[in-house]
């Protein structure tokens, strides 16, 4: 599951800092997160396809691990990023 070019250009310039920015952790999150919800979608529809539940838990780990080297860095940017994308945080 990818996401459409034009979804991942909105996603970048949503959450990016400059017009250019899709390294920041922030941006990463909400790349992540959005593959995430669709991956969770499909898993509803298609309960036995174990090697998308194997691929939907890397990304929950990455994404967990992007969260905390934010939060660990940068607390206010990691409140904020977990307030946009409605996140649970620890």
């Amino acid at each position: 599951m990818s996401i459409a070019k034009a979804q991942k250009e909105e996603i970048i310039k949503e959450f990016g800092r400059h017009q250019n920015d899709t390294g920041s952790p922030e941006v990463q999150i909400a790349l992540i997160t959005t593959r995430i919800t669709d991956l969770t979608g499909h898993l509803q529809d298609h309960t036995h396809d174990e090697s998308s539940r194997m691929g939907l838990l890397k990304l929950v780990g990455q994404r967990r691990r992007l969260l905390a080297y934010l939060r660990r860095e940068d607390y206010q940017r990691y409140i904020a990023i977990s307030d946009r994308l409605g996140l649970r945080r620890k």
